[in-house]
């Protein structure tokens, strides 16, 4: 990773002790399980095996190309370390071990991971660097497939497929050596015991002491000193005969590090129950977290419907002006009609004007007939609009084809079966009454059905 590699340059420059541990603490766990399979599950090799490796690389730090996967070269490392320790013990061992896992493993390597523990590491080597690069990444590194397609300068999903040919391609080296499985399970079982936690305080025995050691002697010398930790205390005499007219000064800081060692174990120790206050106060703050998210959404959502319900009430005082506004129109008919009787009584006759009012008034009203048709045939037709009145006398939703004013349908003329005014975003019907024996035209009468279903009419012009 980028800042791996930036704390690593920080160090080369300038010895710094906080970064080198910092890569220590990120790392420590994939060395720490890689050596543990390979030394046989001895946890003081292991240590050993992580502290030479870690002291190599504070020895190598400035030599290191810009472009290595660090995850990588620790991996590969822990494995020579380990293979160069353990040479001996598997020289003597080998047959008898070999015999016995030969004949102990089960088709299923994921029924029992001690089998394939001493065999695992050794396979991942033997793929190509692509693919030994992508199987450390997903399991060792716990990496999530986004973040292995970032290392790859791929999509997440490419990464995902690079796994899956990585872990067939391991799957058919292992059958090679008698071990049967499927991809799937392999992958389960190499991401449960992969990596295993490595003991407290050794992330700070090997920063501290590979920032000590590594500024007195070389990298040879340091791996033999940092060796001795785990030694007896006579070989520890010995080595320090063998090796004192040559690395002098590293030896006492090697012992000045195995010091610290036990101290930093104390204070881990004492560290434990400030950890567990500081994983219940972790716990807490992402419930409450949880919690203020929950309320986030529930006021959302408060202020949404508040929203919502103002605009309502905007619409219902609209249509309340409507409603009174119609209103009065009808009584001003009314009135109209009643004094335009009284006229018809003294003179008998109506004139041109008065004839064409009172037969807008009567479309008013038939209007308002046609519109409750039309209303209940969409509602029982999912929102589809009668063509004709043909079918809205069909399908029984208008009661009466007369109005007052002996008007009927045929006065009536659909202009169209429904459309959407896009002013007011509501479903206009335009109807046109024809006003044949006067000679003024026609009246236009618009009726429109609202969202909420109610009705409403209006006088639009005389037509010539």
């Amino acid at each position: 990773m980028n800042d791996c590699r930036q704390l690593l340059a920080d160090f080369a420059q300038t010895r710094s002790e906080p970064a080198f541990r910092e890569i220590v603490t990120r790392y420590l766990n994939l060395v720490y399980s890689s050596a543990l399979r390979l030394v046989d599950g001895d946890a003081h090799r292991a240590q050993d095996v992580a502290q030479v490796v870690f002291a190599d690389l504070a020895g190598k730090a400035g030599e290191l190309p810009p472009e290595i996967m660090l995850g990588g070269w620790l991996h590969r490392h822990a494995c020579f370390v380990a293979a160069n320790t353990m040479r001996g013990e598997r020289r003597r061992l080998a047959r008898e071990s070999e015999a016995v896992e030969m004949n102990s493993l089960h088709e299923n390597a994921g029924a029992d991971f001690s089998r394939l523990a001493p065999l695992l590491d050794e396979t991942i080597n033997q793929l190509d660097e692509a693919d030994r690069a992508a199987i450390l990444l997903r399991f060792f590194e716990q990496q999530d497939f986004r973040s292995v397609g970032q290392s790859f300068a791929s999509s997440e999903d490419a990464a995902r497929m690079r796994v899956n040919r990585a872990l067939d391609k391991l799957r058919d080296l292992l059958a090679q050596r008698g071990i049967r499985t499927t991809a799937g399970a392999l992958a389960a079982v190499i991401a449960v015991n992969a990596v295993q936690s490595a003991p407290a305080g050794l992330a700070t025995t090997i920063s501290t002491a590979a920032v000590l050691t590594g500024t007195a002697v070389s990298a040879s010398t340091l791996v033999a000193a940092t060796k001795t930790i785990a030694m007896t205390t006579l070989q520890k005499t010995l080595v320090t005969a063998a090796l004192a007219t040559t690395i002098g000064a590293g030896i006492f800081e090697a012992h000045q590090a195995a010091q610290l060692r036990g101290q930093n174990r104390s204070l881990q120790q004492q560290q434990a129950p400030l950890a567990a206050q500081i994983r219940q106060l972790q716990q807490e703050r992402a419930a409450a977290t949880n919690q203020l998210a929950d309320m986030q959404v529930e006021l959302a959502t408060a202020n949404r419907n508040n929203s919502e319900l103002l605009k309502l009430r905007g619409e219902i005082g609209a249509l309340r002006q409507q409603a009174g506004e119609l209103g009065g129109l009808r009584q001003a008919n009314q009135k109209l009609l009643a004094q335009l009787a009284a006229q018809s009584g003294s003179t008998n006759r109506l004139t041109t004007e008065d004839e064409y009012i009172l037969h807008q008034t009567h479309a008013v009203d038939a209007m308002g007939t046609l519109l409750d048709a039309f209303k209940k045939y969409t509602a029982r037709h999912n929102g589809q609009y009668p063509g004709s009145f043909d079918q809205l006398t069909t399908s029984g939703d208008l009661v009466t084809t007369n109005f007052a004013g002996n008007l009927g349908l045929d006065d009536f003329e659909l202009v169209n079966d429904g459309t959407v005014d896009l002013q007011s975003n509501k479903v206009i019907i335009s109807l046109r009454v024809p006003i044949k024996r006067i000679g003024w035209g026609s009246v236009m009468v618009r009726g429109g059905i609202s969202d909420d279903g109610s009705t409403h009419t209006e006088t639009l012009n005389i037509s010539e």
